[in-house]
């Protein structure tokens, strides 16, 4: 699955969103930057077809189908669209997660299915007390089992805070595993990302207002 954001734009003069131009692509993780509160949600909006740009276009597998995109493509912790309530249980989220992805949802399975990923200790926590990249594993981990979700959009993870090393290898783990994954992120969090080693042969960046360039003509 290939997924290509040609010169999108949102808003009067881009205010919204810039003209913006990049690829993502099954096996592939890509982080993109976009600054200010709004433009992340609207960029992630966009390449997971659940916004039409004003300008621009975006295909996926070279063509326009904004159903496809909608449901091959899941938009995971977008600021007022998917991120859960930040007062309610890791395990109401899961619950309410498998119940969509139409896996039994009692309270008991929610339970068992984060004892399975390691995270038994926070079901009663709240969501939004959980360490950045356990809530970056736990949300991929559930949008990946609904049925027919080939890619991810992450808006975003930085604005929990702490370094962006833990989530960023979450989601190049995810692309490992055949997904599409793109990162919506602030300028500090990709400039750690562009140094690490691994995303320097492997990952692409780009701004949200300019065409993509590698990670390595970044340097």
């Amino acid at each position: 699955m290939k997924i290509v954001l040609d010169d999108v734009s949102k808003g009067r003069a881009g205010e919204a969103l810039p003209r913006t131009s990049l690829t993502f692509e099954t096996g592939h993780a890509r982080f993109v930057r976009a600054e200010t509160e709004q433009r992340p949600t609207v960029l992630g909006l966009i390449a997971a077809g659940r916004m039409h740009p004003d300008t621009g276009a975006v295909t996926i597998d070279a063509d326009a189908d904004a159903a496809a995109l909608r449901r091959r493509v899941a938009l995971v912790d977008a600021p007022d669209v998917s991120d859960p309530h930040p007062g309610v249980s890791v395990a109401a989220v899961v619950g309410e997660e498998l119940m969509f992805a139409g896996r039994g949802s009692t309270p008991l399975h929610a339970r068992r299915w984060l004892s399975r990923l390691g995270f038994s200790d926070i079901a009663s926590a709240p969501i939004g007390t959980v360490d950045p990249a356990a809530r970056v594993r736990i949300l991929c981990e559930l949008a990946v089992l609904r049925e027919g979700v080939e890619g991810l959009v992450i808006v975003a993870p930085d604005r929990h805070g702490g370094r962006p090393d833990g989530w960023w290898r979450i989601a190049a783990e995810f692309a490992e595993r055949g997904q599409a994954v793109l990162v919506i992120v602030g300028g500090a969090a990709a400039a750690v990302i562009a140094e690490m080693p691994e995303t320097l042969s492997a990952t692409h960046l780009a701004d949200a207002g300019n065409l993509s360039t590698t990670a390595e003509e970044e340097r």
